[in-house]
């Protein structure tokens, strides 16, 4: 019943939002939205907590440690986005880059992508995993326009080609599972069934599951935003609503990556081989190092940032790949911090955005000067986000670089060789936005402080303690990732 009530609170706003989304009080009604579906998931966690893996709907659902984390992660981070969004889309409608029609379509659409991501999240059939990624395809193309200007509109139109494209491979991808899966557990949809393929995984054909992975890995893929399926992602975050670029980069990317991760478990259990992780930590690999010296080159604030999420969703990508308990607790506790950070982030990039009138990095300088609370968020979040203790980063990027030392000893200086890049572009841009003289330009403003003072509140907790709880739950999602 939680279950359900998870999933029905984000449709449901969603419909009334698409009618009130540009009353006065539809900010309040959003949060109030997110508030609710974040109540519902800590119930559901706290579900599986004390009973275990359960499955609900006739089968349709399936809730385990795994991806009920996640799930709490996205209602939490949907949540502290929907508080930031009321102060960041104000100043937009005073500003007359949206209006009424566009507000109300913000505010529905924005639940229609909680929801989407919820229902890939705990939906225990893979055919319907794929349709609600594609809803959340739709839906954020439609939100990465929303300004209606030419750079806008193409970059949605790049998203959605290149993740059309990429969720069409997918699609062959879980066509080809199925083939593999009814010669076993028969024609209808219980051969799409997670749980069902989980028990028989051994009995699938193998060769036809190494075919299927590669079709999933390039679909899949693209949604995580690894080189070279990236393109459509520095465009995406740089061109939309500030509160889009966080949930994109801080939520969907981690929902492409846990879709993944299902399907490795699965060609583990066929073929007995290493050639998915393998593959994994090829494209992770690659991503990190291709994002990590595009840094270098970027001039716009929050396409630097973009390109960021990239080096990271390759960290956990290529710790995922390695496996084993360390890499994949690593990698877990990568997910849950870099989204915190990255989301955080993104709330100030944005405030910064609104007072200098640009995301030009060059014009923006003085933010301590100009708001402390701002620049003293964005220097810790960089801190944060390039790995420096006490952060929680630097507690997973050691789990995951101890990992590669025993287990990919020769790969260790490639990932040496990314972070280390990463961490220098990244100060080297920071630094001059945060010190110096405020600019004639700079304006004033009134910046929503809670979202970001919570978020890294809490990953500087994750990085001097984790709590028992968190700590049991990881190692049980781990035992399950085998």
């Amino acid at each position: 019943m939680t279950l359900i009530i998870l999933l029905s609170i984000s449709l449901f706003f969603a419909m009334v939002l698409a009618f009130v989304g540009d009353w006065k009080y539809a900010p309040e009604i959003n949060i109030l939205g997110s508030a609710a579906a974040f109540a519902a998931s800590v119930a559901l966690a706290f579900q599986v907590y004390l009973q275990g893996p359960f499955v609900a709907g006739h089968k349709f659902f399936f809730v385990d440690a795994f991806n009920v984390y996640l799930a709490v992660l996205t209602a939490f981070v949907s949540m502290t986005t929907a508080i930031f969004s009321r102060r960041y889309m104000r100043v937009e409608r005073e500003h007359g880059r949206v209006g009424r029609w566009k507000m109300r379509f913000y505010h529905a659409m924005y639940q229609l992508f909680i929801f989407a991501m919820l229902l890939a999240l705990l939906t225990n059939n893979f055919g319907v995993l794929w349709i609600s990624m594609e809803l959340a395809t739709l839906s954020t193309v439609l939100l990465v326009s929303l300004y209606r200007t030419p750079n806008a509109i193409e970059a949605a139109w790049k998203y959605f080609i290149l993740c059309g494209v990429g969720i069409a491979q997918a699609l062959f991808g879980t066509v080809l599972l199925y083939f593999a899966a009814e010669r076993v557990l028969g024609i209808g949809g219980e051969a799409l069934l997670w749980t069902n393929l989980s028990q028989v995984s051994g009995q699938l054909e193998p060769t036809v599951l190494r075919l299927a992975f590669v079709f999933l890995m390039v679909g899949y893929g693209t949604k995580v935003g690894l080189v070279p399926l990236h393109n459509w992602l520095p465009d995406a975050h740089s061109e939309g609503p500030t509160p889009i670029s966080a949930v994109l980069s801080g939520l969907l990317l981690n929902v492409a990556l846990y879709a993944l991760v299902r399907c490795k478990v699965l060609v583990d259990g066929s073929t007995g081989t290493h050639m998915a992780g393998n593959m994994l930590m090829g494209f992770g690999l690659l991503s990190i190092l291709v994002a990590a010296f595009s840094l270098l080159r970027q001039k716009d604030i929050k396409r630097i940032f973009a390109y960021s999420s990239i080096e990271n969703m390759g960290i956990a990508t290529f710790a995922f790949g390695i496996g084993g308990p360390i890499a994949t607790f690593g990698a877990l506790l990568h997910m849950l911090v870099h989204s915190l950070i990255k989301s955080s982030i993104f709330f100030t990039v944005g405030h910064a955005s609104q007072m200098h009138g640009t995301q030009e990095m060059d014009r923006i300088r003085g933010l301590i000067k100009g708001n402390p609370v701002v620049g003293w968020a964005f220097i810790l979040g960089a801190m944060a986000l390039v790995g420096m203790p006490p952060f929680g980063l630097f507690a997973s990027e050691f789990l995951i670089l101890t990992a590669t030392i025993k287990e990919a000893p020769l790969l260790t200086p490639l990932l040496l060789l990314g972070l280390g890049v990463a961490f220098a572009a990244i100060f080297r841009r920071v630094q001059p936005m945060v010190a110096g003289v405020v600019p004639p330009w700079q304006t004033p403003l009134k910046a929503a402080h809670v979202p970001v003072i919570l978020h890294m509140t809490l990953v500087l907790i994750l990085g001097l303690y984790m709590p028992r709880f968190l700590s049991d739950w990881f190692h049980t999602a781990v035992g399950l990732l085998k």
